[in-house]
């Protein structure tokens, strides 16, 4: 007769197929690890069951490969008669009648906690949203985890998101919603304001000081939605006083009912000495070990400091010290001293997330703050020079997070160099790493950087922030100007404009000159009647000294002017202007640039607008040069031309739109962030489901990137359809 335990043991691996007894790779699930962390006991628990299920014949064990880790371990696989036994033995599982969205963490045996799953699930169905408090290691996730699947159960859509130090309000929103999600506050809220929803923050302490205020704006707005929020965070709770939510403290598991983590044959008196010594703690309780001597009562983190990790050795020691100081988790073959991972996980230390892992966070907690007393900035230097030999924008944070917390020097060019990749990849890590070199070199050039990166952002608090610690200049205006774009101060802005831009040097003022007139040009709605001020337009355009420029930038700069008064020319219908830029724009580029066919299939689109017998070949034109294109701005401004140029788009050039993929472009050039925002317009065109949510991301987006006009006229347009 098989005991509970065993049981469980039984049914968790019968869930896994056959074929894995073949394989290579296993999942880490199968391993000694994977099992206690689904059954939620120490590992030393499975011992005497797994011991006697092997020999009954009921489980079979090898060696293999588990996913993540640096050397083959022991795995078990359910024989054929474990599976009998497992189908006899369990409970047939109750099929949820909801759906999950995001990394939601695997479904774990939970402990002593049914009370305050059952008490947050009722008041989560009730309307309330809720902040769960608690020390690192208390259980918060596992109780979510287990609340959701409540939830789910009764028919829910469960939306889960994790924290990292650089997640951001936009990561957050692309867990919860999946796929293209939009980034904007007022977007997100529109998408996820529904009845029977729960949207769940995980880990919401791990979030940077520098992104932390753009995560509470979210969670008090989508708190005033239909939808029910849980965050879950490590005390102290980040976000003091925040609107919307009732706080839970969870505390340390009743000594009967911590017992059940520790091994059945284990004497009780011991386990419930070891159960009062830890206070009820999970993971104090799971790091245990028989030969450490037990702490006063409470005491855990002092335990972990004197008895866990000094019971470690080199190799693991210096593993754990690498992990700890990691800004973000790491996969195993991405580091420096990766030999002593194998010694933490068998020792309970570690946590894992696919292939990347990181210690608990209470053990990493106790070492970061004993490497402060010494050791942590020769470390530091040493990871810093191991991420330099590497490539990419991943290896340029990394790197730059340990170069600046190494105690020497960096140069401020190097930074700004560092950040230019970063923020290609992902804004919000670069706003972190530039917020952490403002600290310790607080120069002109970081906090105009910082400026123009919480510009993009679309955040005009913290922008207005930098903004007032650079030094009075025309460049400080220019900033101030794009500030008041995004606030809808838009007579203000062009007054600064003007007089940053009179105030510059000659070649700045030119570049100037010809980025605000191509602003100028983009500020209207794709798709709609608005027309731009031609005249004014060339006019500026034709004013425009170019021969202040170096002879490099001067070719440039003209090819931009005559791609300018090429796009006027074909609006206004002056067919022999097209024909005239056209040709000195061929005279530039060369006759074989690839960037020609685009200029044609738009003076062909431009023509069937006008005339409906030319709209299909051009339409088939647009096809082809659409599917054969590579790049994806010319791409996703060709799909954009094609439906402004027809009322009724055909099927295959709505599907090029919706397959598009908006994140291919990039957030730190302009002429991509505002073709990103026209994306969202004509999403919102196109699918009309999603109209508000999309209609909202691109007003949004539109207003970051300096095209208030076309804000306002989508605004008035989303006003008068709602």
């Amino acid at each position: 007769m098989l005991n509970q335990r065993q049981l469980a043991i039984l049914v968790h691996l019968s869930g896994f197929g056959r074929d894995l007894e073949e394989s290579w790779d296993v999942p880490r699930a199968i391993s000694l690890a994977g099992i206690a962390e689904h059954l939620g006991v120490v590992r030393s628990a499975l011992h005497p069951p797994l011991k006697s299920l092997e020999a009954e014949g009921l489980v079979s064990s090898r060696s293999a490969h588990v996913i993540g880790a640096p050397r083959r371990r022991k795995v078990f696989h359910a024989t054929d008669r474990g599976r009998e036994e497992a189908r006899a033995g369990a409970k047939k599982p109750r099929k949820p009648r909801g759906r999950s969205v995001g990394p939601v963490p695997d479904t774990t045996k939970l402990h002593g906690r049914d009370e305050i799953v059952s008490s947050i699930s009722s008041g989560l169905s009730g309307g309330s949203s809720y902040l769960l408090e608690g020390l690192p290691g208390i259980g918060k996730t596992s109780v979510a985890t287990a609340v959701s699947n409540s939830l789910l159960d009764d028919g829910w859509l469960v939306r889960w998101a994790s924290c990292q130090t650089d997640s951001d309000s936009t990561s957050i929103a692309r867990m919860w919603l999946g796929g293209r999600a939009p980034s904007s506050k007022d977007a997100v809220v529109a998408r996820v304001d529904s009845k029977k929803t729960l949207l769940v923050l995980d880990e919401a302490q791990q979030s940077s000081d520098r992104l932390v205020e753009g995560v509470r704006e979210l969670l008090e707005s989508c708190s005033e939605t239909s939808a029910v929020i849980l965050a879950v965070t490590r005390a102290p709770n980040p976000f003091p006083g925040i609107s919307g939510f009732e706080s839970i403290r969870l505390e340390g598991l009743e000594t009967d009912l911590a017992r059940e983590l520790l091994p059945m044959e284990m004497d009780d008196g011991e386990a419930i000495e070891v159960c009062e010594a830890m206070d009820g703690h999970p993971l104090g309780i799971k790091l245990w070990s028989p030969e450490d001597e037990l702490p006063g009562a409470g005491a855990v983190q002092e335990y972990v400091e004197a008895q866990v990790l000094r019971r470690l050795s080199q190799s693991g020691a210096s593993s754990l010290d690498e992990l700890s100081l990691s800004p973000l988790p790491l996969e195993v073959v991405e580091m420096l001293e990766p030999d002593g991972t194998e010694e933490l996980d068998e020792s309970a230390i570690l946590r894992w997330t696919g292939q990347l892992v990181e210690p608990h966070h209470l053990v990493r907690n106790v070492r970061r703050a004993s490497l402060m007393d010494g050791g942590a900035e020769e470390m530091h230097s040493k990871l810093a020079e191991m991420w330099s030999k590497r490539s990419g924008s991943r290896a340029r944070r990394m790197e730059a997070h340990h170069r600046l917390e190494s105690g020497t020097e960096v140069d401020s060019e190097w930074i700004s160099k560092s950040i230019n990749e970063i923020v290609s990849d992902d804004s919000a890590a670069a706003a972190v790493v530039l917020q952490q070199a403002i600290s310790t070199n607080p120069e002109e050039g970081l906090f105009e950087l910082a400026a123009d990166i919480a510009l993009e952002r679309g955040e005009s608090k913290i922008a207005s922030e930098y903004i007032e610690s650079m030094e009075h200049s025309p460049r400080k205006d220019l900033r101030m100007a794009m500030l008041a774009r995004i606030e809808g101060e838009w007579e203000r802005a062009d007054e600064l404009e003007a007089s940053a831009i009179a105030g510059l040097d000659p070649g700045d003022r030119v570049r100037a000159e010809i980025s605000s007139l191509v602003r100028k040009y983009d500020d209207r709605l794709p798709g709609s009647d608005s027309r731009v001020d031609a005249r004014d337009l060339l006019s500026g355009a034709d004013s425009v000294r170019l021969s202040d420029l170096e002879t490099g930038d001067r070719e440039l700069a003209s090819l931009v002017l005559d791609l300018l008064r090429h796009s006027l020319a074909l609006e206004a219908g002056d067919l022999e202007e097209a024909s005239r830029t056209r040709d000195s724009i061929e005279s530039r580029m060369g006759a074989e640039d690839a960037r020609l066919p685009f200029l044609d299939l738009r003076s062909r689109l431009s023509a069937g607008a006008e005339a409906e017998e030319f709209l299909d070949e051009a339409l088939d034109a647009a096809r082809s040069h659409i599917e054969s294109s590579t790049d994806p701005l010319e791409r996703l401004r060709s799909i954009h031309m094609s439906l402004e140029a027809c009322s009724e788009p055909p099927n295959w050039l709505v599907e090029a739109h919706s397959e598009f993929d908006p994140e291919s472009l990039g957030e730190s050039l302009a002429p991509h962030r505002r073709a990103k925002a026209h994306w969202w317009y004509w999403r919102g065109v196109t699918n009309r489901e999603d109209r508000l949510s999309s209609w909202k991301e691109a007003i949004v987006r539109l207003r970051s990137t300096g095209c208030g006009k076309a804000a306002r006229d989508l605004t008035q347009r989303l006003s008068r359809e709602l």
